[in-house]
């Protein structure tokens, strides 16, 4: 009871403090941004509730309320079908603005271009996003047969030229924790020690070639790109068609991409 009027008091809810609803905000964020990378890196096509769950460690009901939110926003899209989500347009829109905005796209392209004169071949430049690499920039071949890669599209670094350029420029340490990553627990042809071994001749070599390796009626040279850190940024390549991928090309293409890379490397800070 109120001891001025006799009527009983008001109970007004609690006041959540500034710092409290910020952290909150914080906690939901940082959820939504885990399963966003994790879809983005799934090196799937598209991913259910139940694998992001498990895979992130989150309840079930969590994961669904944030990539509902997502797909209303049109950052993920949802297939019915199958009950399973993919990036959507929002985050290809995202990913398009922050590839026109990379510092290494500009110094990179004379070097494609270069590369395809010399060559008459596709020229692309890839960059290592955590496990992966992304296609971020190509000079096409003149020729009607041709290659083209997927600009934005996404590939696990254990498979092609391009993504093996990347992986031999890492320390052993960190090859041998990517192979825990990608292969603990399942049956592989691909031991740790063979894997450590092609990534050290690749160093030796400076390049990179492989055949049909990702894809059936392609192959590539390639040799990575490091920045002013000494870190890999990722790498350029020549993509080729089968059919013109002949033995004594590898050789002068591999001097070709592995000059073109370490001069934009320095470009961009790196000091061997």
């Amino acid at each position: 009871m109120s001891a001025t009027d006799g009527h009983p008091a008001s109970i007004a809810a609690p006041v959540e403090p500034d710092e409290a609803r910020d952290s909150h905000a914080g906690k939901g964020l940082q959820r939504a941004m885990r399963i966003i990378f994790a879809v983005a890196h799934s090196g799937q096509r598209d991913v259910g509730v139940t694998e992001l769950a498990r895979s992130l460690g989150l309840g079930k009901a969590v994961v669904h309320r944030v990539v509902r939110t997502l797909t209303e926003s049109g950052f993920f899209e949802y297939d019915p079908a199958t009950r399973r989500y993919r990036l959507g347009p929002g985050a290809l829109s995202i990913g398009l603005a922050a590839t026109a905005r990379l510092d290494v796209a500009d110094p990179a392209r004379p070097y494609l271009e270069e590369m395809v004169a010399d060559t008459g071949e596709t020229a692309a430049l890839s960059m290592r996003c955590g496990d992966q690499r992304m296609y971020v920039s190509q000079v096409l071949s003149p020729s009607e047969f041709r290659m083209s890669v997927p600009i934005g599209g996404m590939f696990p670094l254990h498979v092609g030229a391009s993504s093996k350029a990347i992986l031999a420029a890492l320390p052993d340490a960190e090859i041998e924790a990517y192979y825990d990553r990608q292969f603990d627990g399942f049956v592989t042809i691909m031991s740790k020690a063979g894997l450590l071994a092609e990534m050290r001749r690749t160093r030796r070599r400076g390049y990179l070639a492989t055949k049909g390796e990702r894809q059936l009626d392609a192959g590539s040279v390639a040799a990575p790109v490091f920045d002013g850190t000494g870190r890999v940024f990722g790498c350029m390549s020549i993509c080729i068609p089968l059919a013109r991928m002949r033995d004594d090309l590898i050789e002068r293409y591999g001097q070709l991409v592995g000059h073109a890379t370490r001069e934009l490397s320095t470009r961009l800070g790196h000091h061997a």
